[in-house]
């Protein structure tokens, strides 16, 4: 079995902090061009993915979409899915929703000013708590779920803002990359079962964010980040 085009989506609110790098073209404090060390704390939110579900391939061909029966010919799988963590073995349980989280990153990027007009490139590495999880369930009655977590994650993205002098209004995008760990949870007692499922995911964020100068050499700011993995599989033998 595995998880159907596995979709990690995070909507971040960030705050964050920028120390600028001493620079002759930042003298004056609304002068937005330099170099840029900084962080990020805020939290990831992990929205429901509706439709999600199970595949399974009963003959092993790696082709996956197959209907597993019972042996009067039912589906085995008919209960069905739901997208969260199973609160246990039948599917009016329910599921707890997908988690939300911490998360936490260190960035370093630059900034050129035109005008009233400021375009750079940032990158930021760090790491997120939120989690995903898909579940199936048979007649037996037993559930089986799926959760995938990132162990680390990163990104980098040009900018493009307006700033009006010492704040600065912009828009991000651009490639995202995390290191994903999944794991597999069911309350079958009668088989065993063999899980694959760490993977490199690239995917991309896209977002905006306010920024304020306070001085010089140090500025705070806002920052919301849409960012999506998809197509990343689990595989259960």
């Amino acid at each position: 079995m595995k998880n159907r085009a596995f979709l990690t989506t995070s909507a971040i609110f960030v705050a964050l902090a920028c120390v600028p790098a001493a620079a002759s073209a930042q003298e004056a404090d609304d002068n937005w061009s330099g170099i840029y060390i900084g962080g990020s704390i805020g939290a990831t939110v992990q929205p429901n993915d509706i439709g999600e579900s199970v595949l399974f391939d009963t003959n092993k061909d790696g082709r996956f979409g197959d209907t597993i029966n019972t042996a009067a010919g039912a589906n085995a799988f008919s209960p069905g899915f739901c997208n969260g963590a199973a609160q246990g073995a039948r599917s009016d349980s329910g599921c707890r929703n997908d988690k939300d989280g911490l998360e936490y990153f260190v960035r370093a990027g630059a900034d050129s000013q035109f005008g009233n007009f400021v375009v750079g490139l940032v990158g930021e590495f760090g790491h997120s708590r939120a989690s995903d999880s898909v579940t199936a369930f048979s007649t037996t009655p037993a559930s089986y779920t799926l959760t995938r977590k990132a162990q680390y994650q990163g990104n980098i993205r040009g900018r493009i803002g307006y700033t009006p002098g010492t704040t600065l209004f912009y828009a991000t995008g651009g490639a995202a990359y995390a290191r994903l760990r999944s794991n597999f949870s069911t309350t079958n007692t009668a088989n065993s079962f063999t899980t694959s499922g760490k993977s490199n995911e690239l995917g991309y964020t896209a977002g905006g964010g306010v920024e304020q100068k306070l001085g010089r050499n140090f500025s705070i700011g806002l920052e919301y980040l849409y960012t999506s993995f998809g197509k990343a599989n689990t595989r259960i033998a």
